[in-house]
């Protein structure tokens, strides 16, 4: 028994490891035949990311999105420039290659195949083509030309003591520096705080005043943001900015005036329930011989921080741009600190352009940054060369970084004030990042009687000294400031759209003494409003009744067809004495589709800088709505930049959809 029992065992024990291997052997088999399954339902995507010099990028962040199933994925290249997707589905691609200094480029529609590899590679072009990286060289200064005239060096950028003699330096020339090399990981960007209008009861505050604003630096700051795959800080966004930075299509002023006024109304796009209110100016362009003299300074920050690709680079290149606009009549002086303060060219005909372009050429970055004192001497340097009935305008190109000598802001800006009623108005030019100082400079141009631009590329430049030229340079109008008495019986609440640091007190609009905006030869001016019908439910926060004087609606206001009344008061630019121009206003109940291509262009700027802001006010307002309404108002776009801004809120959305998968 005991042998047959021992029998027994062994043979179960063998059928036992028959069976186990026969399982293993179909569990590898079924293993194989997924394997292949799966296999033919993913693929690869791989490819090289190069420069227009054939370089390989590395750090490249490159995105691709299934159209179909909309799951995007993400990858960057390695030092050699190579990216790879392993096992992506199959499927139809878009695929975006994004990097800070090159320009976005996207390959639509890319099919990714069962067991393919699919290859595609990239040259990327330099943003604005505005930066392109010289060859590695050594530093080399060679001899300087010396100018007996004035007092003060400069060598290598950095201001000396030299007296009796002025020297230019020959251009030392940055070490191979590319756009996409890392930045520090250290950043003192400042911009002042911005709390956003809010709505205002009609009954209880019937007047809103505020002065004019043709700033534009916000917007193509906001867009270096984007450009470098990022969102921008919420203080960073100024929605009028934003919707002045593009022209619009508003009429020609009459020879009454120097501008003129377009109003519009219609549904408000973010919220249906309200009204939108669209103003416009349109200042008068002026023919060439029209043009008065230019007296210029070119004020010109060369300190050690300048040094990056994008800022004194691309500074002298712009620089340039504009003096080949100049004419005969204009006269250019050229002032430069760093750790003091120095005449570089004293006042020259611009039609010796070889000449201050070789000035222009031959800075230099180094030192620390005596922005006052460089803006003190070029005042000077202003007043020396004052002509009358001319434009005697300084402008300042910084990254507003000024931290030796005289930097209190307060101090700037009392100095500023005080030339500015002479006839010295100021520009300021931003360049670059890390440190930069938004706050200080806008609160400097607006206290100048100046603009105050943003350069983060070179067909910026192109935009600021040659497009937008006369409007840069000239101004036709100064102190212009807005106020619009509000129906009660048709509006209950209104906000104004931005323009938070430029409000003024109601008492304000008929002080002459009182600062306001300035308007440049063939500039427009837009400013919306959002309004709250008269009779609307919504609560709005108001103050208590009033204890000794009782505030009511005039019954004459409900006869009245206006929705309200707009006045304007400017000054000449010499001139003392305000003139009023006053502008009624009905709402005609036209629909948001026969609207204007300036109103729903304006509209979907501001709905995009309200998103970007994460402002309350958006509503349910989407990229998709925005990207909508701003393709149905492009309307004529000469130089792209509406197309420009389209593809910006293009690739927020884009960007605002990896966010989401990321939390």
């Amino acid at each position: 028994m005991e042998v047959e029992e021992k029998k027994f065992k062994q043979e179960e024990n063998m059928k036992k490891t028959r069976l186990g291997t026969m399982g293993i052997g179909i569990l590898f088999v079924l293993t194989i035949f997924l394997g292949i399954s799966l296999a033919r339902n993913v693929a690869s995507l791989e490819g090289l990311v190069l420069d227009a010099r054939g370089v390989a990028v590395p750090g490249v962040e490159v995105i691709a999105r299934n159209t179909a199933t909309q799951v995007t994925h993400r990858t960057k290249t390695d030092k050699t420039g190579h990216y790879a997707f392993q096992n992506l589905p199959i499927g139809i691609y878009d695929v975006w290659v994004m990097v800070p200094g090159f320009e976005t480029v996207k390959q639509a529609g890319v099919n990714i195949r069962s067991a393919k590899t699919a290859v595609i590679n990239f040259t990327l072009n330099f943003e604005g083509n505005s930066i392109v990286p010289a060859a590695p060289v050594e530093d080399e200064l060679n001899e300087v030309k010396a100018d007996k005239r004035t007092q003060g060096a400069v060598v290598g950028g950095v201001l000396g003591g030299v007296k009796g003699e002025l020297a230019v330096p020959v251009r030392t020339r940055l070490k191979d520096s590319f756009p996409y090399q890392s930045q520090p990981d250290w950043n003192t960007e400042e911009y002042d705080r911005v709390y956003e209008n809010r709505f205002l009861l009609a009954l209880q505050n019937p007047l809103s005043t505020f002065s004019i604003d043709v700033d534009t630096a916000s917007y193509s700051n906001v867009r270096r943001f984007i450009n470098s795959n990022q969102f921008p800080y919420k203080d960073a966004v100024r929605i009028e900015e934003m919707i002045n930075y593009f022209s619009y299509d508003y009429p020609q002023p009459k020879k009454d005036h120097p501008f003129s006024i377009f109003t519009e109304i219609s549904a408000c796009p973010w919220n249906t329930s309200h009204r939108l209110i669209h103003i416009g100016l349109q200042g008068k362009t002026l023919e060439s011989e029209k043009l008065p003299p230019s007296n210029l300074v070119f004020l010109l920050d060369v300190s050690g921080s300048m040094g990056q690709p994008n800022k004194l680079p691309l500074l002298q290149k712009a620089f340039k741009l504009l003096v080949n606009e100049l004419g005969a009549k204009d006269r250019v002086s050229i002032v430069v600190y760093a750790g003091a303060a120095g005449l570089v060219l004293p006042s020259t005909a611009a039609s010796r352009k070889e000449t201050i372009a070789s000035a222009i050429e031959h800075l230099s970055a180094g030192g620390s940054t005596a922005g006052g004192a460089g803006i003190k001497l070029a005042y000077k340097v202003a007043h020396e060369n004052f002509i009358p009935e001319g434009n005697n305008r300084i402008i300042l190109a910084t990254d507003g970084d000024f931290n030796v000598g005289v930097s209190s802001t307060s101090e700037l800006v009392r100095m500023i004030e005080d030339y500015r009623k002479k006839g010295i108005f100021l520009t300021i030019l931003g360049f670059g990042m890390g440190n930069y100082k938004d706050g200080r400079m806008e609160q400097l141009a607006d206290k100048g009687n100046g603009n105050y631009f943003y350069i983060d590329n070179l067909m910026e430049a192109k935009k600021v000294f040659v497009n937008d030229m006369r409007g840069t340079l000239f101004t036709i109008a100064k102190d212009v400031k807005l106020q619009l008495e509000f129906n009660p019986a048709k509006v209950k609440a209104y906000r104004l759209i931005g323009y938070e640091n430029r409000m003024l007190a109601k008492e304000d609009f008929a002080d002459d003494t009182k600062d306001a905006g300035e308007l440049g030869a063939g500039h427009t001016v837009t400013a919306l409003y959002e309004i709250i019908p008269f009779g609307s439910g919504e609560e709005i926060p108001g103050v208590d009744e009033l204890r000794y004087q009782d505030n009511k609606i005039s019954p004459e206001a409900f006869k009245n067809k206006e929705i309200l009344t707009l006045k304007l008061r400017y000054k000449k630019p010499d001139g003392n004495k305000s003139r009023l121009i006053v502008h009624p206003l009905q709402d005609n109940n036209i629909v948001l589709a026969k609207t204007s291509d300036n109103f729903k262009f304006s509209a979907a700027v501001a709905a995009f800088g309200m998103l970007l802001r994460e402002s309350e006010f958006r509503g349910d307002y989407s990229y998709e709505s925005i990207l909508e309404l701003a393709r149905d108002g492009k309307g004529k776009d000469y130089f792209g930049y509406r197309a420009e801004f389209i593809q910006l809120v293009e690739k927020c959305s884009l960007l605002d959809s990896i966010r989401s998968e990321d939390n």
